[in-house]
């Protein structure tokens, strides 16, 4: 704001809190260049949501004691700072080559947010409400996230889960959805054996076959599962 913003808000003040009037010239003037030494840098007005009387009004309800130049800066930069956490700088249309002018873009894209000539860019998310009506054949389209010739050429490096995979397609049990009372390994994980020397539970290696135990009692889940 330059000094003729500042008195008018000054103006402002002394109509809702008299106490804050100065009648000595010299105190006027004093009172004057204080404020805007404290709020040069403050707007007036923005096109999106501050209004410095707002901020006025806001701290005159709020507090007992006579307003000063430094609530209403505070009350900026924290609009300020609200109105940058809410922004996802996008993707500057300067050269990326050019680090200066991809610099200068971003920060007149941030100046323009926080001076309330354009909106927030908010991250895109996730909303809530019905799929959308093509999802479905798209999904279909795409298939399955490993397709099927790609898993049978992953098969011979990964000869548990080819193992796993192959008895859920024939109607059996998935023996990973239970975990293995002898070697500890949690559900989604192969059983793991001993692959040499040292502490309990280290130096092993995923098994190909599960554990005889870990099978019985996939088989005994499995069977509760079915329906009567």
């Amino acid at each position: 704001m330059d000094r003729r913003e500042v008195a008018a808000v000054l103006t402002y003040v002394g109509r809702l809190d008299p106490r804050t009037i100065r009648t000595d010239a010299g105190e006027a003037r004093d009172q004057l260049a204080m404020w805007h030494e404290l709020l040069e840098e403050v707007p007036m007005t923005t096109g999106q949501g501050w209004d410095v009387r707002d901020a006025v009004r806001k701290r005159v309800v709020a507090s007992p004691y006579p307003i000063l130049p430094a609530d209403v800066a505070r009350e900026w930069n924290a609009h300020y700072r609200d109105r940058l956490g809410r922004h996802t700088d996008p993707t500057p249309m300067a050269d990326p080559d050019d680090p200066q002018a991809w610099r200068a873009e971003l920060v007149a894209t941030r100046d323009a947010v926080v001076t309330g000539r354009i909106a927030p860019s908010p991250h895109r998310g996730v909303t809530t409400g019905e799929p959308h009506p093509g999802l479905k054949k798209m999904l279909k389209a795409v298939g399955t996230y490993v397709p099927d010739a790609v898993r049978a050429e992953l098969a011979p490096f990964r000869p548990a889960r080819a193992a796993r995979e192959a008895a859920i397609a024939a109607g059996g049990p998935d023996i990973f959805s239970v975990p293995c009372e002898r070697c500890r390994a949690p559900k989604g994980e192969p059983c793991r054996e001993r692959s040499g020397g040292g502490v309990r539970n280290r130096n092993t290696k995923p098994r190909i076959e599960p554990h005889p135990g870990r099978v019985e009692d996939a088989l005994a889940a499995h069977a509760q599962a079915l329906p009567a």
